[in-house]
């Protein structure tokens, strides 16, 4: 069975103009050519083009695809072309959390600051130092429960939801010693149990470090408002 060149260019998808400067190059050409000059493609032919295409995917030189083709398996090439989509799902994920990052500020602050963004996504291993106010067990607690800002987890949106109704508490007037406040200390404390494992020791800790904007900013946590540190001090 062969294929004209209009024939594979629907089968794969490709320009004929494309499969034309492979034919001219010597990269893909054709088993056949019939009367009037006419390409035909074979089966193998068309599975050497599906390959350079999707060498081309990992933008690969042409000269370096035939290279490739002529003296790699398929499972080689397979091989490259899985490595590429890995790399591509990193390169994904870093900015979905990058792009929650950007939604929990806006929830959080109704703008965004983009200096506070750029610290934030510096990797995690070069911005944290859990051991300057932690034991290294303590540090994996919190490297793994600590709720993060570039997340889109249950933990994060409850967390981010309490300091938003502290805010809205301060915005309205309502008194740190009002039954309305108590009821939000309450949560807090429900959910800083359930954050950090029932460990009332960690709990006292890390708070100690989160009332202080340096020691926060010194761990590259996100900043809260000096007005809502006042308000849960004072409705405690």
């Amino acid at each position: 069975m062969y294929l004209s060149t209009g024939e594979l260019s629907k089968k794969i998808k490709i320009s004929v103009r494309t499969i034309r400067y492979y034919d001219q190059i010597g990269l893909v050409q054709p088993s056949m050519v019939g009367e009037g000059g006419k390409r035909l493609y074979s089966l193998e032919d068309s599975l050497r083009m599906e390959k350079v295409i999707l060498l081309k995917s990992l933008s690969l030189p042409l000269e370096e695809i035939k290279k490739i083709i002529e003296e790699q398996s398929t499972e080689t090439i397979l091989l490259a072309h899985k490595a590429h989509l890995e790399d591509q799902c990193e390169t994904i994920n870093q900015s979905i959390a990058h792009t929650n990052s950007l939604l929990n500020i806006l929830k959080l602050e109704g703008s965004v600051n983009w200096e506070d963004l750029l610290t934030l996504i510096v990797p995690e291993e070069y911005s944290r130092n859990w051991s300057m106010f932690f034991s290294e067990h303590e540090g994996k607690i919190l490297q793994e429960r600590l709720p993060k800002i570039e997340e889109d987890t249950l933990m994060t949106k409850k967390w981010i939801n309490l300091i938003r109704r502290i805010e809205l508490c301060i915005n309205e007037g309502i008194s740190p010693k009002s039954a309305q406040a108590k009821l939000i200390i309450d949560d807090m404390d429900i959910l800083a149990q359930e954050t950090f494992g029932g460990n009332n020791e960690l709990i006292s800790k890390f708070w100690d470090v989160r009332r202080s904007q340096e020691s926060s900013d010194s761990l590259n946590l996100y900043p809260i408002k000096p007005e809502i540190i006042e308000f849960i001090e004072e409705a405690y």
